[in-house]
C-alpha cells in the first residue's frame, strides 16, 4: 500500500511555469514506476508522463514533449513534474500514480494500469 498526495498546482498565465510534487508513503516508493495523468473538464484521463523505477527512463505525451519534465527524488520519496511554457490547454487536474507490475512500457499510458493515485491538484492556465 502506497499513499501518494499531489502538491504545486495554482493558477498561472500561460507561457509561464509550475513544478508539481507527489510524495509517496507507505510501502518502499522504488518498487513503483510513476506516472503524471491529467484530466481536463468534460474529458478523459489522459496521460502526461511517466518515469521507471529501475533505470529512470522518461516517457511523455507528444503534447508536452519538450516542456514537461517528469523526475524522482528517491531520498525524498517524491516525483516532480516541472511544467514550463504553459498553454491554456494545459488547464486540468493532475494526478500521479503509482504502478507496480512487470510491464510498464506497455502498461504504462494505460490509467486503469495503475495501482495507486493521489487525490489531484488543479492547474489553470490563463491565456
Amino acid at each position: 500500500q502506497v499513499q501518494l498526495v499531489e502538491s504545486g498546482g495554482g493558477l498561472v498565465q500561460a507561457g509561464g511555469s509550475l513544478r508539481l510534487s507527489c510524495a509517496a508513503s507507505g510501502r518502499t516508493f522504488n518498487t513503483y514506476d510513476m506516472g503524471w495523468f491529467r484530466r481536463a473538464p468534460g474529458e478523459e484521463r489522459e496521460f502526461v508522463a511517466a518515469i521507471r523505477r529501475n533505470d529512470g527512463n522518461t516517457y511523455y505525451a507528444d503534447s508536452v514533449k519538450g516542456r514537461f519534465t517528469i523526475s524522482r527524488d528517491s531520498a525524498k520519496n517524491t516525483v516532480y513534474l516541472q511544467m514550463n511554457s504553459l498553454k491554456s490547454e494545459d488547464t486540468a487536474v493532475y494526478y500521479c500514480a503509482a504502478y507496480s507490475g512487470m510491464y510498464f512500457y506497455i502498461a504504462l499510458k494505460r490509467p486503469s494500469a495503475y495501482d495507486y493515485w493521489g487525490q489531484g491538484t488543479q492547474v489553470t492556465v490563463s491565456s
